[in-house]
């Protein structure tokens, strides 16, 4: 039966042969009315959703590329090919081509009656090169690895539709009540399996590999983060992390890469689905990083990281890049500072839920400080948390409260109250004197409380100079109210010398 199959090669071509021929880039691109479409070769640009399409259909045999031979694509319709076990060991390689060229058709799945045969022979047929693959029945030639590379390329990259909310004009939504589902998911998570197997396979020589997954293909890949359904990100985000993880000649450039959507999330569009699965590799990237610490990563985490904070969609990713910052503080305890003082910098003022993402973060931050680091930044951080605990939002104020639970923040502050209680003895009076919330009201005095009995001395003197203090603004108080009483007196006293109204 193979050999029949082969043998269809080799008759004169026909017309619809000649239009099928364009399949790997050897003549037109194929156009037919079951709403299959095969392409070849195609260089997309997927650096924006807005960016238009750009189709470039090479009609040359690359250098080194295998010859194909148009004539022995299928034609009219697609016809299965026998399983391998059915064919000799000296035939699969081809069979395994002509496999992958039947991949390379592709269909119309927003409509589930069209081409119904032919996507489920392409399905089949992918499962097949799967387990094909993960079998480790034969070690894939050359030739065949830069087609397999060819096919996977024609099936995944490709331009997205615009999100709805760039088509309605509003905010992206922090949390999407139904996530967006690829019609074509039931094929296209097939090629991602491939790819995947094909990454993580023994046999994959990664001298010859490098060659075809180049700097080209893992950037389209990256691209493709911004994929709204989920499910697909998740296949990118194991996929590239395979790919950083097996060629290391790719890791600079996939590490700026990376960078770069970053940067343009955070300073141009605030829109990308996929920067949560980005910092999850990124997590995994840190935790591997080599001491003493590179200054090229640290300049990462000033650059890139730490900025993440600032974009109204922090909660879509909070917790991942939460996890790279203490990660980043955990591998080198003398970026605390750094670390707490670009959250200050960046603190919310107005959002309240993004505030509490904060004060969560900082705990974690602070867990992993030493008392070197902590002494360099804590009056801010202090005055920071003095105006989350006057907070009118009672969450905030909690939230701020919750740290005194924690016990290595507890010995920090304990080891640095003459500094720290004069900075926060005044949001602290100011609480029990007028905050609303009776649960905020209770913490405040279980924190005194605590304070009292740690310096009874510290606390007596700091209280004495907060009445000082408030003697001191009763005052200046009373000293401008003197001051404008006189002024009134002295209108007054010219209108009635010299007649004018005031």
């Amino acid at each position: 039966m193979f050999n029949k199959i082969i043998k269809r090669g080799h008759r004169k071509p026909s017309k619809a042969d000649a239009i099928d021929s364009g399949l790997y880039g050897y003549g037109p691109a194929g156009n037919r009315n079951s709403g299959m479409v095969s392409t070849s070769n195609v260089v997309v640009n997927h650096a924006s959703r807005t960016a238009p399409a750009l189709s470039v259909v090479n009609s040359a045999p690359q250098p080194g590329g295998a010859v194909i031979d148009p004539t022995a694509l299928p034609s009219g319709n697609i016809d299965p090919l026998p399983p391998f076990r059915d064919v000799a060991v000296s035939d699969r390689q081809l069979l395994f081509l002509r496999k992958l060229q039947i991949c390379c058709f592709q269909f119309d799945f927003t409509d589930t009656l069209k081409s119904v045969r032919e996507k489920e022979i392409k399905r089949q047929t992918l499962l097949e090169l799967i387990d094909f693959i993960q079998s480790g029945s034969g070690k894939i030639t050359e030739n065949n690895q830069e087609e397999m590379i060819k096919m996977i390329s024609v099936n995944i990259f490709r331009c997205f539709p615009p999100a709805p909310h760039e088509n309605s004009g509003s905010e992206m939504l922090e949390i999407e009540e139904e996530p967006y589902a690829e019609p074509a998911w039931p094929h296209l998570h097939l090629v991602y399996e491939l790819l995947l197997r094909y990454v993580v396979s023994s046999d994959t020589d990664t001298k010859i590999a490098k060659r075809y997954i180049d700097h080209s293909f893992v950037l389209k890949l990256l691209d493709l983060f911004d994929a709204d359904d989920p499910r697909e990100r998740e296949y990118l985000k194991t996929i590239l992390h395979r790919i950083y993880g097996k060629f290391m000649v790719h890791r600079p450039f996939i590490r700026k890469a990376i960078n770069n959507i970053f940067y343009r999330f955070i300073y141009e569009t605030e829109r990308h689905s996929g920067i949560g699965e980005l910092l999850e590799i990124l997590g995994s990237i840190i935790n591997g990083f080599a001491l003493p610490m590179k200054e090229e990563h640290k300049l990462f985490l000033v650059r890139a990281l730490i900025p993440l904070h600032k974009p109204k969609a922090l909660a879509l990713y909070h917790q991942q890049l939460s996890y790279c910052i203490t990660q980043f503080v955990e591998k080198d305890y003398k970026l605390a500072d750094t670390v707490i003082r670009g959250l200050l910098k960046y603190w919310p003022i107005t959002n309240c839920t993004k505030e509490l993402l904060f004060l969560g973060e900082l705990e974690e931050v602070l867990e992993a400080t030493q008392s070197a680091e902590f002494q360099r930044c804590m009056v801010p951080l202090f005055r920071q948390i003095g105006r989350c605990l006057n907070s009118s939002h009672s969450q905030v104020a909690e939230r701020a409260f919750f740290l005194w639970k924690n016990d290595h923040i507890v010995s920090l502050i304990a080891q640095n109250r003459n500094v720290i209680l004069p900075v926060i003895f005044e949001p602290l009076e100011k609480n029990v004197r007028s905050h609303w919330n009776q649960a905020v009201h209770g913490l405040t005095i279980n924190i005194r409380k605590m304070f009292l009995e740690m310096d009874f001395d510290l606390f007596e003197e700091c209280q004495k100079q907060h009445e000082e203090m408030e003697a001191r603004a009763r005052e200046l108080e009373e000293q401008r109210e003197w001051t404008w009483k006189r002024l009134a007196e002295a209108a007054e006293q010219r209108k009635g010398e010299d007649g004018i109204t005031v």
